[in-house]
């Protein structure tokens, strides 16, 4: 599974964005009692929506793709985007001030993109180059920048305003993100592109099915349990596991306020990744209690 499938659509990711700052001039409390779900009505009412394009359009798509590729072009497809990631990976670790593991991050892409043929095979991985979990939203909250309120967005699914400002960072980061500007909007590489991101979502869906039933059998309330989850995981991630006492119990007592359910751990390294149309992820990788897909080798 690649770590962080970012590639996203600049005009809809700057909706949503627009969308969220609206809700945030409109919001009149603030979260000092340690809950941050002011805006639920609209993240549920968002996770609905996410839910029934999930169910409408992208599970039966990527059921079809899962029936008709064969695994060696899934697993490939899978390590070209996780390649093309591993650039806003190298940068975040460097704003980070992690220089070891930056050079292991550039030495994983270079080794990809020569030897691995543009990275449709993961010979650094071969060779234990791991492949590491960073974007601009965990560099953000490194540099101590608070995530805000949870906040579901139109097809983006579980964030908040740290991580949606993070989203637009990663995908300039993204080789992807440029060709249209780069064509001048030529109709060959605007469907190049849009091409690329239809099959990056697609490969990122059918990647979950196996892990999908999880979400829906283990909450009394799927929407806590996936922000619940989120919100671990990214704590998780911005302290490299290392979460503050107080905020991994206040997660802890909101998860169980929350969903009725026994709580996870979040210091364990659990994944929970929340994809287009909310649908959740298991993997070793990004934005994830461990419900993102099994690492591709």
């Amino acid at each position: 599974m690649s770590m962080q499938k970012s590639i996203i659509n600049a005009r809809l990711l700057m909706s949503s964005l627009i969308i969220s700052s609206v809700i945030a001039g409109c919001a009149t409390t603030s979260t000092t009692d340690g809950k941050d779900d002011a805006w639920e009505g609209w993240n549920r009412g968002t996770q609905e929506f996410n839910d029934d394009v999930d169910k409408a359009v992208l599970k039966p798509v990527a059921k079809g793709y899962e029936a008709i590729t064969p695994k060696f072009v899934n697993d490939g497809i899978t390590n070209f985007f996780s390649n093309m990631n591993d650039i806003g990976v190298t940068v975040n670790d460097l704003l980070q001030l992690k220089m070891i593991q930056g050079g292991m991050d550039a030495s994983r892409f270079l080794i990809n993109t020569t030897v691995g043929v543009a990275g449709f095979i993961d010979v650094a991985q071969m060779i234990d180059l791991p492949k590491h979990n960073e974007d601009f939203g965990q560099t953000l909250g490194f540099w101590g920048v608070p995530s805000g309120n949870y906040l579901v967005l139109p097809f983006m699914g579980a964030s908040s305003p740290r991580e949606a400002i993070g989203a637009v960072g990663d995908a300039l980061l993204n080789p992807l993100t440029y060709t249209f500007a780069v064509a001048g909007g030529g109709a060959a590489i605007s469907a190049v592109n849009a091409g690329a991101k239809a099959v990056d979502v697609t490969d990122t869906r059918a990647d979950l099915m196996t892990t999908e039933k999880v979400v829906e059998e283990a909450s009394v309330d799927r929407y806590s349990f996936i922000k619940n989850a989120y919100q671990q995981r990214r704590e998780f991630l911005v302290h490299d596991g290392n979460v503050p006492e107080e905020d991994e119990l206040q997660l802890e007592d909101e998860a169980s306020e929350g969903t009725g359910t026994a709580t996870t751990n979040s210091t364990a390294p659990a994944n929970v990744n929340i994809r287009p149309g909310s649908a959740p992820v298991t993997d070793n990788s990004k934005h994830f209690l461990d419900l993102s897909a099994p690492d591709k080798k």
